[in-house]
């Protein structure tokens, strides 16, 4: 169990080095304190949880914000740590400038194009050094309708090209940092089949995507899950994609269950917990030659974005390090193999 003190000196990273990197979602909050030391003994990938997403980053045409990012990369490069830049290109989280031209009107294809390149090219420019991978495009694909991709402002202006345009934008720029198209239940079977047709056509028209991200918001509840993600996995690995699982966290409640009288989690939760953490590294590991990257989406239960959500005033617990920073025993499951 997690007193196991054997396992106390045994690092994330280290265990999982012949296999893929190991990667925490960050604020620069994170580079002090606890969450600091254990980003120094048990991770070697960052994906600056928000500071990089569009509206956080360039609020304002003219003015970019750098500044949270610049830590993060800093922390990054002294650390021997490599980064993973997240999105440019969401339905969510984009300044309303962007789609507005100077008149308060809808701006044109074009203008949005550019605006699009502008941003690409200075986000790029300025953290090629150090990331490795980018989100160039993030949750296009619809999974409330029986619509393939998502209505948003992006789409509506530039139309269906805009992923394919986001991407060519990106490779121009990159450098070496492999391109990638990120969502969440995509190893869904219902959603599977979505965006595995997305993909495919887009890589048929030449579209320069390297891999695909599994964001990996799941819960310990359900029982489909191991068969679901390896049916993903292979499926995407056909069409020569590389897989990043880019935002892992495992909510010890589902979806639907709307409680708020829960103050710590159980034991049977925290069991099951670790069970799952066990069961999905260990298809991570089989995979090894397609996945590349995993991704935990927070350091420690002490910060995670599943507090409040999708129940407001819940605490959850989905992370590897309980609310003190202490390994739980889903982080002895992962290092026990």
């Amino acid at each position: 169990m997690c007193e196991n003190l054997e396992m106390l000196n045994l690092s994330l990273a280290k265990t999982y080095k012949d296999y893929f990197k190991i990667g925490a979602a960050v604020t620069a909050k994170d580079l002090e304190g606890v969450h600091r030391d254990i980003l120094l003994k048990h991770f070697n990938s960052l994906t600056p949880e928000n500071a990089m997403k569009f509206e956080n980053i360039h609020p304002e045409e003219q003015r970019y914000n750098f500044e949270e990012v610049a830590r993060i990369k800093e922390f990054a490069i002294k650390n021997d740590m490599k980064l993973r830049g997240h999105t440019f290109v969401w339905h969510n989280q984009t300044p309303g400038w962007v789609f507005l031209d100077k008149n308060g009107e809808e701006a044109s294809k074009e203008l949005v194009i550019e605006r699009l390149r502008e941003h690409i090219k200075t986000l790029c420019e300025r953290y090629k050094d150090v990331v490795y991978a980018w989100d160039v495009v993030n949750e296009a694909v619809e999974d409330k309708t029986e619509k393939l991709l998502r209505e948003s402002n992006w789409r509506k202006i530039i139309g269906d090209d805009y992923i394919k345009i986001a991407f060519e934008i990106a490779r121009e720029y990159a450098g070496d940092a492999k391109l990638f198209y990120n969502d969440y239940n995509n190893e869904m079977p219902y959603k599977l089949e979505k965006t595995y047709k997305v993909l495919k056509e887009l890589l048929e028209r030449g579209t320069p995507i390297d891999g695909i991200g599994i964001q990996a918001h799941w819960n310990i509840w359900d029982k489909n899950l191991v068969s679901n993600l390896k049916k993903a996995i292979e499926v995407y690995a056909s069409l020569g994609l590389e897989i990043h699982i880019t935002e892992l966290d495992i909510s010890v409640f589902e979806f639907e269950d709307k409680r708020t009288d829960l103050f710590e989690p159980t034991p049977e939760m925290l069991e099951l917990q670790a069970k799952v953490y066990e069961d999905v590294f260990a298809v991570f590991r089989e995979y090894k030659d397609v996945i590349t990257s995993v991704t935990l989406w927070g350091i420690s239960d002490r910060h995670t974005w599943k507090d409040n959500f999708p129940v407001k005033g819940r605490k959850d617990w989905p992370l590897l390090f309980d609310v003190n920073g202490k390994p739980k025993e889903a982080l002895y499951r992962i290092l026990r193999f």
